[in-house]
Protein backbone atom coordinates (compact mmCIF):
# COMPACT_ATOMS: atom_id res chain seq x y z
CA UNK A 1 0.00 0.00 0.00
CA UNK A 2 1.23 3.56 -0.63
CA UNK A 3 2.92 5.35 2.26
CA UNK A 4 2.13 9.02 2.96
CA UNK A 5 4.40 11.54 4.65
CA UNK A 6 4.43 15.31 5.03
CA UNK A 7 7.42 17.46 4.11
CA UNK A 8 6.71 21.03 5.20
CA UNK A 9 3.32 22.03 3.86
CA UNK A 10 3.34 19.48 1.01
CA UNK A 11 2.50 15.80 1.01
CA UNK A 12 4.65 13.04 -0.48
CA UNK A 13 3.62 9.52 -1.44
CA UNK A 14 5.87 6.47 -1.75
CA UNK A 15 4.98 3.18 -3.44
CA UNK A 16 6.68 -0.09 -4.30
CA UNK A 17 8.11 0.04 -7.80
CA UNK A 18 7.87 -3.71 -8.35
CA UNK A 19 11.67 -4.12 -8.12
CA UNK A 20 14.15 -5.15 -5.44
CA UNK A 21 17.44 -3.62 -4.41
CA UNK A 22 20.66 -5.64 -4.34
CA UNK A 23 20.20 -6.24 -0.60
CA UNK A 24 16.81 -7.83 -1.26
CA UNK A 25 14.72 -4.98 0.05
CA UNK A 26 11.88 -3.52 -1.97
CA UNK A 27 12.67 -0.54 -4.17
CA UNK A 28 10.31 2.41 -3.70
CA UNK A 29 9.55 5.40 -5.85
CA UNK A 30 8.01 8.64 -4.66
CA UNK A 31 6.37 11.84 -5.76
CA UNK A 32 5.92 14.99 -3.73
CA UNK A 33 4.06 18.26 -4.12
CA UNK A 34 0.54 17.14 -3.16
CA UNK A 35 -1.71 19.41 -1.10
CA UNK A 36 -3.73 16.65 0.58
CA UNK A 37 -3.27 13.03 1.59
CA UNK A 38 -6.21 11.64 -0.39
CA UNK A 39 -4.85 12.87 -3.72
CA UNK A 40 -1.37 11.63 -2.90
CA UNK A 41 -2.67 8.24 -1.76
CA UNK A 42 -4.77 7.74 -4.90
CA UNK A 43 -1.75 8.64 -7.02
CA UNK A 44 0.25 5.94 -5.25
CA UNK A 45 -2.57 3.41 -5.75
CA UNK A 46 -2.57 4.15 -9.47
CA UNK A 47 1.17 3.51 -9.67
CA UNK A 48 0.85 0.22 -7.79
CA UNK A 49 -1.97 -0.77 -10.14
CA UNK A 50 0.44 -0.26 -13.05
CA UNK A 51 3.01 -2.46 -11.32
CA UNK A 52 0.48 -5.26 -10.79
CA UNK A 53 -0.79 -5.14 -14.38
CA UNK A 54 2.56 -4.77 -16.10
CA UNK A 55 1.91 -1.29 -17.50
CA UNK A 56 4.39 0.55 -15.30
CA UNK A 57 6.99 2.72 -16.98
CA UNK A 58 10.33 2.46 -15.24
CA UNK A 59 11.09 5.91 -13.91
CA UNK A 60 14.57 5.89 -15.39
CA UNK A 61 13.11 5.41 -18.91
CA UNK A 62 11.33 8.74 -18.81
CA UNK A 63 14.20 10.40 -17.02
CA UNK A 64 15.34 12.09 -20.20
CA UNK A 65 15.33 15.78 -21.06
CA UNK A 66 12.68 16.99 -23.47
CA UNK A 67 15.37 18.76 -25.52
CA UNK A 68 17.14 15.44 -26.08
CA UNK A 69 13.97 13.47 -26.65
CA UNK A 70 12.48 15.82 -29.24
CA UNK A 71 15.50 16.52 -31.43
CA UNK A 72 17.61 13.39 -31.04
CA UNK A 73 15.08 10.59 -30.55
CA UNK A 74 11.66 11.65 -31.84
CA UNK A 75 12.35 13.83 -34.90
CA UNK A 76 14.82 11.49 -36.72
CA UNK A 77 12.27 8.65 -36.56
CA UNK A 78 9.35 10.51 -38.13
CA UNK A 79 10.13 9.83 -41.79
CA UNK A 80 9.20 13.39 -42.77
CA UNK A 81 9.98 15.29 -45.93
CA UNK A 82 12.84 17.81 -45.78
CA UNK A 83 10.57 20.87 -45.51
CA UNK A 84 8.57 19.24 -42.70
CA UNK A 85 11.75 18.29 -40.84
CA UNK A 86 12.91 21.88 -41.12
CA UNK A 87 9.58 23.22 -39.81
CA UNK A 88 9.35 20.72 -36.94
CA UNK A 89 12.96 21.34 -35.91
CA UNK A 90 12.27 25.06 -35.83
CA UNK A 91 9.20 24.57 -33.63
CA UNK A 92 11.09 22.26 -31.29
CA UNK A 93 13.99 24.67 -30.86
CA UNK A 94 12.13 27.97 -30.78
CA UNK A 95 9.05 27.00 -28.79
CA UNK A 96 8.86 23.56 -27.20
CA UNK A 97 12.44 23.44 -25.93
CA UNK A 98 12.19 27.01 -24.68
CA UNK A 99 9.26 25.93 -22.51
CA UNK A 100 10.05 22.30 -21.70
CA UNK A 101 13.63 21.63 -22.84
CA UNK A 102 15.10 21.28 -19.32
CA UNK A 103 12.22 19.20 -18.01
CA UNK A 104 12.12 15.41 -17.95
CA UNK A 105 9.70 13.72 -20.29
CA UNK A 106 7.88 12.03 -17.42
CA UNK A 107 7.67 15.18 -15.28
CA UNK A 108 5.25 17.28 -17.31
CA UNK A 109 1.80 17.40 -15.72
CA UNK A 110 -1.61 18.28 -17.16
CA UNK A 111 -2.06 21.59 -15.25
CA UNK A 112 1.30 22.80 -16.58
CA UNK A 113 0.32 21.90 -20.12
CA UNK A 114 -3.02 23.70 -19.83
CA UNK A 115 -1.33 26.84 -18.49
CA UNK A 116 1.14 26.81 -21.38
CA UNK A 117 -1.63 26.25 -23.94
CA UNK A 118 -3.59 29.17 -22.52
CA UNK A 119 -0.48 31.36 -22.66
CA UNK A 120 -0.09 30.56 -26.38
CA UNK A 121 -3.73 31.45 -26.99
CA UNK A 122 -3.23 34.75 -25.19
CA UNK A 123 -0.32 35.53 -27.51
CA UNK A 124 -2.62 34.89 -30.44
CA UNK A 125 -5.26 37.21 -28.99
CA UNK A 126 -2.62 39.93 -28.54
CA UNK A 127 -1.50 39.31 -32.14
CA UNK A 128 1.97 38.36 -30.92
CA UNK A 129 1.69 34.97 -32.64
CA UNK A 130 -0.20 33.67 -35.65
CA UNK A 131 -3.07 31.34 -34.85
CA UNK A 132 -1.80 28.73 -37.30
CA UNK A 133 1.67 28.80 -35.72
CA UNK A 134 0.24 28.28 -32.23
CA UNK A 135 -1.80 25.37 -33.57
CA UNK A 136 1.32 23.85 -35.14
CA UNK A 137 3.20 24.13 -31.84
CA UNK A 138 0.46 22.31 -29.94
CA UNK A 139 0.19 19.68 -32.67
CA UNK A 140 3.90 18.87 -32.53
CA UNK A 141 3.84 18.73 -28.73
CA UNK A 142 0.83 16.41 -28.90
CA UNK A 143 2.66 14.03 -31.23
CA UNK A 144 5.68 14.10 -28.91
CA UNK A 145 3.55 13.05 -25.95
CA UNK A 146 1.60 10.37 -27.84
CA UNK A 147 4.85 8.75 -28.98
CA UNK A 148 6.34 9.10 -25.49
CA UNK A 149 3.47 6.92 -24.23
CA UNK A 150 2.81 4.51 -27.07
CA UNK A 151 6.05 4.22 -29.00
CA UNK A 152 8.86 4.79 -26.53
CA UNK A 153 7.09 3.98 -23.23
CA UNK A 154 8.59 6.99 -21.48
CA UNK A 155 5.30 7.84 -19.76
CA UNK A 156 2.14 6.01 -18.77
CA UNK A 157 -0.27 8.71 -19.94
CA UNK A 158 -0.08 11.93 -21.91
CA UNK A 159 -0.35 15.21 -20.01
CA UNK A 160 -2.73 16.45 -22.69
CA UNK A 161 -6.31 16.02 -21.45
CA UNK A 162 -8.83 14.30 -23.74
CA UNK A 163 -10.97 16.54 -25.89
CA UNK A 164 -14.01 17.95 -24.13
CA UNK A 165 -16.99 19.93 -25.41
CA UNK A 166 -16.03 23.52 -26.16
CA UNK A 167 -16.22 25.88 -23.23
CA UNK A 168 -16.05 29.64 -23.03
CA UNK A 169 -16.62 32.29 -25.67
CA UNK A 170 -16.62 31.10 -29.26
CA UNK A 171 -13.84 32.63 -31.30
CA UNK A 172 -14.36 32.45 -35.04
CA UNK A 173 -11.31 31.54 -37.05
CA UNK A 174 -10.01 34.54 -38.95
CA UNK A 175 -9.58 33.95 -42.66
CA UNK A 176 -7.85 36.41 -44.89
CA UNK A 177 -10.51 37.93 -47.13
CA UNK A 178 -9.81 37.34 -50.79
CA UNK A 179 -10.67 40.18 -53.13
CA UNK A 180 -12.64 39.22 -56.26
CA UNK A 181 -10.21 38.31 -59.02
CA UNK A 182 -10.67 38.28 -62.78
CA UNK A 183 -8.41 38.10 -65.82
CA UNK A 184 -7.62 41.82 -65.83
CA UNK A 185 -5.42 41.87 -62.70
CA UNK A 186 -3.75 38.60 -63.73
CA UNK A 187 -2.96 40.13 -67.10
CA UNK A 188 -1.40 43.16 -65.40
CA UNK A 189 0.71 40.81 -63.26
CA UNK A 190 1.94 39.15 -66.44
CA UNK A 191 2.76 42.53 -68.00
CA UNK A 192 4.64 43.56 -64.86
CA UNK A 193 6.48 40.24 -64.90
CA UNK A 194 7.50 40.89 -68.50
CA UNK A 195 8.99 44.24 -67.40
CA UNK A 196 10.88 42.59 -64.53
CA UNK A 197 11.84 39.29 -66.10
CA UNK A 198 11.16 39.37 -69.82
CA UNK A 199 9.23 36.70 -71.69
CA UNK A 200 10.07 34.14 -68.96
CA UNK A 201 8.12 36.23 -66.47
CA UNK A 202 5.19 36.68 -68.85
CA UNK A 203 4.91 32.90 -69.27
CA UNK A 204 5.54 32.21 -65.59
CA UNK A 205 2.51 34.21 -64.45
CA UNK A 206 0.15 32.62 -66.96
CA UNK A 207 1.50 29.19 -66.13
CA UNK A 208 0.95 29.77 -62.41
CA UNK A 209 -2.58 31.01 -63.06
CA UNK A 210 -3.69 28.21 -65.40
CA UNK A 211 -1.59 25.23 -64.32
CA UNK A 212 -1.76 25.88 -60.57
CA UNK A 213 1.58 24.34 -59.65
CA UNK A 214 3.09 25.04 -56.26
CA UNK A 215 5.99 27.55 -56.36
CA UNK A 216 8.60 24.90 -55.50
CA UNK A 217 7.25 22.73 -58.32
CA UNK A 218 7.67 25.61 -60.76
CA UNK A 219 11.20 26.19 -59.47
CA UNK A 220 11.98 22.55 -60.28
CA UNK A 221 10.19 22.38 -63.65
CA UNK A 222 12.56 21.31 -66.42
CA UNK A 223 12.12 21.54 -70.19
CA UNK A 224 12.11 17.77 -70.56
CA UNK A 225 8.88 17.65 -68.51
CA UNK A 226 7.08 20.40 -70.42
CA UNK A 227 5.36 20.38 -73.80
CA UNK A 228 6.41 20.48 -76.57
CA UNK A 229 9.32 18.25 -75.50
CA UNK A 230 7.34 16.06 -73.09
CA UNK A 231 6.37 13.21 -73.10
CA UNK A 232 8.89 12.16 -75.78
CA UNK A 233 11.71 13.54 -73.60
CA UNK A 234 10.67 11.73 -70.40
CA UNK A 235 13.70 9.74 -69.13
CA UNK A 236 11.46 7.01 -67.69
CA UNK A 237 10.68 4.59 -70.59
CA UNK A 238 7.53 3.20 -68.98
CA UNK A 239 6.13 6.61 -68.13
CA UNK A 240 7.14 7.92 -71.56
CA UNK A 241 5.22 5.25 -73.47
CA UNK A 242 2.18 5.42 -71.22
CA UNK A 243 2.04 9.22 -71.50
CA UNK A 244 2.57 9.17 -75.27
CA UNK A 245 -0.52 7.03 -75.67
CA UNK A 246 -2.70 9.29 -73.53
CA UNK A 247 -1.36 12.73 -74.45
CA UNK A 248 -0.58 12.27 -78.14
CA UNK A 249 -3.04 15.04 -79.07
CA UNK A 250 -3.20 16.95 -75.79
CA UNK A 251 0.03 18.75 -74.80
CA UNK A 252 0.79 18.62 -71.09
CA UNK A 253 3.31 19.33 -68.35
CA UNK A 254 4.52 16.60 -66.02
CA UNK A 255 4.95 17.58 -62.35
CA UNK A 256 7.79 15.24 -61.45
CA UNK A 257 9.82 17.20 -58.88
CA UNK A 258 9.96 20.17 -56.59
CA UNK A 259 13.18 22.11 -56.01
CA UNK A 260 14.08 22.79 -52.38
CA UNK A 261 16.99 22.88 -49.98
CA UNK A 262 17.84 19.70 -48.09
CA UNK A 263 20.48 20.18 -45.39
CA UNK A 264 21.49 23.40 -47.10
CA UNK A 265 21.88 21.82 -50.56
CA UNK A 266 19.67 22.46 -53.57
CA UNK A 267 17.87 19.20 -54.28
CA UNK A 268 15.18 17.92 -56.61
CA UNK A 269 12.72 15.98 -54.46
CA UNK A 270 9.31 14.40 -54.99
CA UNK A 271 6.42 16.87 -55.07
CA UNK A 272 4.60 17.62 -51.83
CA UNK A 273 2.47 14.65 -50.71
CA UNK A 274 4.00 12.62 -53.59
CA UNK A 275 1.56 14.47 -55.84
CA UNK A 276 3.18 13.53 -59.16
CA UNK A 277 0.66 14.48 -61.83
CA UNK A 278 0.17 15.52 -65.42
CA UNK A 279 -1.33 18.93 -66.23
CA UNK A 280 -2.93 19.30 -69.64
CA UNK A 281 -2.26 22.65 -71.32
CA UNK A 282 -4.51 24.92 -73.31
CA UNK A 283 -3.12 25.80 -76.78
CA UNK A 284 -2.27 29.40 -75.82
CA UNK A 285 -0.10 28.15 -72.94
CA UNK A 286 1.58 25.49 -75.08
CA UNK A 287 2.47 28.21 -77.61
CA UNK A 288 4.08 30.23 -74.80
CA UNK A 289 6.11 27.25 -73.60
CA UNK A 290 7.22 26.44 -77.13
CA UNK A 291 8.50 29.99 -77.63
CA UNK A 292 10.04 30.08 -74.17
CA UNK A 293 11.92 26.79 -74.61
CA UNK A 294 13.42 28.10 -77.86
CA UNK A 295 14.47 31.39 -76.25
CA UNK A 296 17.08 30.05 -73.82
CA UNK A 297 19.52 27.17 -73.35
CA UNK A 298 18.87 26.53 -69.65
CA UNK A 299 17.54 23.09 -68.68
CA UNK A 300 15.02 24.85 -66.41
CA UNK A 301 11.72 25.92 -67.91
CA UNK A 302 11.85 29.15 -65.90
CA UNK A 303 15.47 30.25 -65.44
CA UNK A 304 16.29 33.14 -63.13
CA UNK A 305 17.19 36.55 -64.49
CA UNK A 306 20.89 35.68 -64.19
CA UNK A 307 20.39 32.38 -66.00
CA UNK A 308 20.57 30.22 -62.89
CA UNK A 309 17.72 28.48 -61.08
CA UNK A 310 14.94 30.20 -59.14
CA UNK A 311 15.69 28.41 -55.88
CA UNK A 312 18.96 30.33 -55.65
CA UNK A 313 17.23 33.67 -56.27
CA UNK A 314 15.48 36.00 -53.83
CA UNK A 315 12.14 35.41 -55.50
CA UNK A 316 10.07 37.59 -53.20
CA UNK A 317 12.34 40.63 -53.19
CA UNK A 318 13.56 40.61 -56.80
CA UNK A 319 10.58 39.11 -58.63
CA UNK A 320 7.21 38.85 -56.91
CA UNK A 321 7.21 42.05 -54.84
CA UNK A 322 7.89 44.45 -57.75
CA UNK A 323 5.49 42.44 -59.93
CA UNK A 324 2.76 42.66 -57.29
CA UNK A 325 3.45 45.99 -55.58
CA UNK A 326 4.96 47.93 -58.47
CA UNK A 327 8.29 49.75 -58.58
CA UNK A 328 9.62 53.14 -59.76
CA UNK A 329 11.39 53.55 -63.06
CA UNK A 330 15.01 52.46 -63.01
CA UNK A 331 17.74 54.10 -65.08
CA UNK A 332 21.01 52.54 -66.06
CA UNK A 333 22.45 50.37 -68.77
CA UNK A 334 20.23 48.68 -71.33
CA UNK A 335 20.21 45.47 -69.28
CA UNK A 336 19.26 47.13 -65.96
CA UNK A 337 17.00 50.05 -66.93
CA UNK A 338 13.25 49.54 -66.90
CA UNK A 339 10.09 51.68 -66.89
CA UNK A 340 7.90 52.25 -63.86
CA UNK A 341 5.80 49.27 -62.82
CA UNK A 342 2.22 49.87 -61.61
CA UNK A 343 0.94 47.99 -58.54
CA UNK A 344 -1.80 45.39 -58.93
CA UNK A 345 -4.17 46.30 -56.12
CA UNK A 346 -6.02 42.99 -56.10
CA UNK A 347 -2.71 41.45 -54.96
CA UNK A 348 -0.78 44.29 -53.33
CA UNK A 349 -3.58 45.21 -50.92
CA UNK A 350 -3.17 42.52 -48.30
CA UNK A 351 0.26 41.46 -49.51
CA UNK A 352 -0.92 38.30 -51.27
CA UNK A 353 1.67 35.63 -52.10
CA UNK A 354 1.92 34.21 -55.60
CA UNK A 355 0.04 31.20 -54.21
CA UNK A 356 -3.11 33.29 -54.82
CA UNK A 357 -2.87 32.42 -58.51
CA UNK A 358 -3.03 28.71 -57.67
CA UNK A 359 -6.17 29.32 -55.63
CA UNK A 360 -7.65 31.40 -58.45
CA UNK A 361 -7.22 28.51 -60.87
CA UNK A 362 -9.28 26.35 -58.51
CA UNK A 363 -11.97 29.04 -58.30
CA UNK A 364 -12.14 29.20 -62.11
CA UNK A 365 -12.42 25.42 -62.43
CA UNK A 366 -15.24 25.37 -59.89
CA UNK A 367 -17.06 28.18 -61.71
CA UNK A 368 -16.82 26.18 -64.93
CA UNK A 369 -18.43 23.16 -63.27
CA UNK A 370 -15.60 20.61 -63.44
CA UNK A 371 -15.77 17.56 -61.18
CA UNK A 372 -14.04 17.43 -57.81
CA UNK A 373 -11.90 14.59 -59.15
CA UNK A 374 -10.63 16.74 -62.01
CA UNK A 375 -10.04 19.80 -59.82
CA UNK A 376 -8.35 18.12 -56.86
CA UNK A 377 -6.16 15.93 -59.06
CA UNK A 378 -4.97 19.01 -60.92
CA UNK A 379 -4.24 20.71 -57.58
CA UNK A 380 -2.23 17.71 -56.41
CA UNK A 381 -4.71 16.80 -53.67
CA UNK A 382 -6.35 13.51 -52.77
CA UNK A 383 -10.08 13.22 -52.10
CA UNK A 384 -10.68 11.40 -48.85
CA UNK A 385 -13.06 8.49 -48.34
CA UNK A 386 -15.08 6.49 -50.83
CA UNK A 387 -15.33 9.41 -53.29
CA UNK A 388 -11.59 9.46 -53.62
CA UNK A 389 -11.33 5.67 -53.77
CA UNK A 390 -13.74 5.34 -56.70
CA UNK A 391 -12.88 8.58 -58.47
CA UNK A 392 -10.70 8.51 -61.58
CA UNK A 393 -9.42 11.31 -63.80
CA UNK A 394 -10.45 10.57 -67.36
CA UNK A 395 -9.04 12.03 -70.56
CA UNK A 396 -12.44 13.61 -71.28
CA UNK A 397 -12.24 15.48 -67.95
CA UNK A 398 -8.82 16.78 -68.92
CA UNK A 399 -9.97 17.81 -72.38
CA UNK A 400 -12.88 19.70 -70.80
CA UNK A 401 -10.37 21.67 -68.72
CA UNK A 402 -8.31 22.50 -71.81
CA UNK A 403 -11.38 23.73 -73.70
CA UNK A 404 -12.62 25.82 -70.76
CA UNK A 405 -9.24 27.45 -70.16
CA UNK A 406 -8.73 28.24 -73.83
CA UNK A 407 -12.24 29.74 -73.96
CA UNK A 408 -11.47 31.89 -70.91
CA UNK A 409 -8.31 33.15 -72.62
CA UNK A 410 -10.07 33.83 -75.93
CA UNK A 411 -12.90 35.75 -74.25
CA UNK A 412 -10.40 38.03 -72.58
CA UNK A 413 -8.00 38.50 -75.51
CA UNK A 414 -9.94 37.86 -78.75
CA UNK A 415 -7.87 36.75 -81.67
CA UNK A 416 -5.11 35.25 -79.57
CA UNK A 417 -4.10 38.35 -77.66
CA UNK A 418 -0.93 40.36 -78.03
CA UNK A 419 2.18 39.01 -79.77
CA UNK A 420 3.86 36.47 -77.53
CA UNK A 421 7.19 38.25 -77.66
CA UNK A 422 5.92 41.74 -76.89
CA UNK A 423 3.12 42.12 -74.36
CA UNK A 424 2.45 45.79 -73.69
CA UNK A 425 1.04 47.35 -70.53
CA UNK A 426 -2.29 49.10 -70.97
CA UNK A 427 -5.56 49.32 -69.15
CA UNK A 428 -7.48 46.12 -69.79
CA UNK A 429 -11.00 44.93 -69.11
CA UNK A 430 -11.65 42.81 -66.05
Amino acid sequence: MPYIEWRGNKCRVKWWAGEYLENGKKKYESKSGFDDEETAYNYGLDREYEVRHGTRVVKSRGDILMSTYGLEIWLPHQGLRPESVKRYRSILRAQINQQWGRRRVNEIETPEYIAWKNALHQKVERKEMARTYASDILTVFGMLMIDAVQRYELRTVSPIPPATPRRGRYVKKVRKRKRPLAMGPVYQLAVNAYTVWGFTGWTYIWDAAFQGMRPSEMYGLQKIYTAPAWPASDPDPEQREESRERYAKTPATRVQFQHQRVDGNQTLTDPKYDSHRTLVQAPFLTAMHTALAASHASPWSFPAINGGNLLGASFGRDYWWPIRDGAPAREGRWDTARPAIPPVEEFSVGGWPIYRLRHWMKECLEEEGHSDTAIETRMGHEIAGVRGLYGNLTLKMEQNIVEAQQARWDRFLPGGGRPLDAPVSHSSPS
